[in-house]
């Protein structure tokens, strides 16, 4: 039988080139060897493409912060990629997870893993995520969408209409329209990268600044009191929801640190839920899936808000973590799938 040829890229310029390092070896680590001629391709913080020279069966995963030390250049990119028949980009981000990649492969014709370009870059930009949510009349929390024009920063209504206000300003409407705490949000960041909670107007402009050195685009938004919870969803026109899981972050909100540093938060899958709510969530989530025009994998992130129980649509992720011990893979784990025949399911539906 012959193998089929799998280009495994990861690493990546984005903030979480040390996650996608992680994950990355992970897939490598779990694919079925008899079935796959791995290509095990890795882009270094500063765009550079190499070839992983480490023995296939002898990768481990690395965890989150450690360097990838043997490797050879890839002079041509692209021709490397032609070698391959299909390509998993596990990558998280920027240049990643933003339809960037997803342009390429499509333009040398190369089936890939995920979400395709258009559904890519709306998911990754929280904003315009945000206005497809709004027109799918899916629940989520108030927000205010501006932008950082240079000088001052311009505030975007519903309407799209824009008008430039001064840090001060945007506080006062944010206190108004919103109440404090908030969160600040880059529009394209991942991982929790860039985010601060505000509880006064100081704090909400230090966040805003924060958030400025990571997109010019940010999001403020309301606090939900609520439980965090996750659905995974897996397929292009048939679309499947897993059950739902609980983050149970060891810190006020689920950080970076708390997502890959801070041992004491945990996950609890499946959620501890109603019937009728796991059902709502996990039929949203196709929803916001199909809204976004998705395809083939995405982790749906929600808030249950505590006094309500209303469900309320967070953000979907294109290429969740794909450690063993990610939401995405446990979930689907916990529906019978296992991490080797998720992989495969996942190339499958590249095709």
């Amino acid at each position: 039988m012959n193998k089929l040829k799998l280009g495994v890229i990861f690493g990546g310029m984005s903030t979480e080139h040390d996650v996608s390092i992680t994950s990355g070896t992970s897939v490598i680590k779990n694919l079925d060897k008899d079935k796959y001629e791995i290509y095990p391709i890795y882009i270094d913080k500063d765009g550079k493409w190499f070839e992983y020279s480490k023995k296939i069966n002898e990768i481990e995963v690395l965890e989150v912060g450690e360097e990838i030390k043997e490797k050879e250049p890839i002079l041509n990119p692209i021709e490397y990629l032609q070698e391959c028949d299909v390509i998993f980009p596990v990558l998280h981000g920027l240049y990643g997870e933003d339809g960037t990649i997803q342009g390429m492969l499509e333009l040398i014709k190369k089936p890939y893993v995920g979400c395709k370009v258009l559904s890519s870059s709306i998911c990754m930009d929280k904003a315009y995520s945000k206005i497809i949510f709004d027109t799918a009349k899916i629940n989520q929390a108030k927000y205010i969408y501006i932008k950082n024009s240079g000088m001052d920063y311009v505030l975007i209504d519903k309407n799209s209409n824009e008008k430039e206000y001064s840090l001060e300003e945007i506080a006062k409407i944010a206190e108004k329209e919103l109440s404090y705490p908030v969160f600040v949000k880059p529009s394209n960041s991942g991982s929790s990268v860039g985010i601060k909670k505000a509880h006064n107007e100081q704090e909400l402009i230090e966040a805003i600044k924060y958030a400025s050195e990571f997109d010019r685009k940010i999001l403020i938004e309301e606090e939900i009191k609520g439980r965090e919870v996750e659905c995974a969803v897996l397929g292009n026109n048939k679309v499947l929801a897993s059950c739902v899981g609980e983050i149970l972050p060891a810190e006020e909100f689920y950080t970076f640190d708390a997502k890959y540093k801070n041992a004491e938060s945990r996950v609890l899958i499946p959620a501890d839920l109603p019937e009728n709510i796991s059902n709502e969530i996990r039929n949203t989530a196709i929803k916001a899936f199909k809204a976004v025009d998705g395809s083939g994998l995405a982790r749906v992130d929600f808030f249950i808000e505590n006094k309500t129980n209303r469900v309320i649509i967070n953000e979907i992720n294109t290429m969740p973590g794909f450690t063993q011990i990610s939401m995405y893979p446990k979930l689907w784990g916990e529906m019978g799938l296992s991490y080797p025949e998720l992989l495969d399911k996942l190339i499958e539906l590249a095709f």
